[in-house]
């Protein structure tokens, strides 16, 4: 679960989740959405992929990366039983709102 903290810890990288929760990616097509070295980007995605917040599946010469959601549910889970607070139940398909679209809408949404 430490892992997944740290992997949290940078915003970059709460971007790139929320960027893979919309669609399977490219290292390239992530980094487009970044002003940052592709070298720094790749660090990022290793990161993740060691907290096992998103996998990488090759495809040809490229790899595509996509979210695994059950760990990062599970840690935030625990967080929430650890301070005395009941997770959410999950919400019925009709309460689930659509994808977010971008990341400023997704800050929005949390304000």
């Amino acid at each position: 679960m430490q892992r997944i903290f740290e992997a949290l810890s940078s915003q970059a990288r709460r971007e790139v989740l929320l960027y893979l929760a919309e669609a399977e990616m490219t290292a390239g097509d992530i980094a487009a959405r970044f002003a940052l070295s592709k070298p720094t980007i790749s660090q990022h995605l290793s990161v993740l992929q060691v907290a096992g917040l998103i996998k990488g599946t090759r495809r040809g010469q490229f790899i595509h990366y996509s979210l695994v959601r059950e760990p990062l549910t599970q840690a935030l889970n625990a967080l929430l039983l650890g301070i005395g607070v009941d997770p959410p139940a999950a919400p019925a398909a009709e309460e689930i709102p659509g994808p977010v679209t971008t990341t400023s809408t997704y800050w929005r949404r949390m304000d």
